[in-house]
């Protein structure tokens, strides 16, 4: 199997210590705008990550219990590779076979649920054709 690779926005996690065991491949900071609707953060940090198939279903759970919830929990983290979508919120993880359209809205309809802006759960733009 191919490794996942993904985006972990280092502010959405309650114990950073699991950026430690990660192989990050690149990182970048951007500045908060209201449309990110996170206002007691000014900036966030974006972690490109690369996992291992083998790790992938053990670092989903990790960073399902880690998301903050001080917010509300109104943050998710994803990864993939070139069959699945891991898409990972608090206590809740879609495992995405990348060509159904009805996992991908189930996915996009929790993150909705959770008060998340609908441009950052437009995950269907990642479909793939069977």
């Amino acid at each position: 199997m191919d490794n996942y690779c993904g985006t972990i926005i280092e502010e959405s996690l309650v114990d950073k210590l699991i950026l430690q065991t990660l192989n990050i491949t690149s990182t970048r900071v951007e500045q908060v705008t209201e449309k990110e609707h996170t206002p007691w953060l000014t900036q966030w940090t974006l972690h490109k990550v690369e996992i291992p198939d083998s790790e992938a279903a053990k670092v989903a759970e990790t960073l399902s219990k880690n998301l903050d919830y001080s917010h509300g929990g109104a943050w998710y983290a994803d990864f993939r590779n070139e069959t699945h979508h891991y898409i990972i919120y608090l206590n809740k993880i879609f495992f995405v076979d990348r060509r159904s359209r009805e996992q991908y809205d189930k996915a996009k309809q929790y993150g909705l649920s959770l008060g998340i802006p609908e441009y950052q759960v437009d995950f269907h733009r990642r479909l793939i054709s069977m």
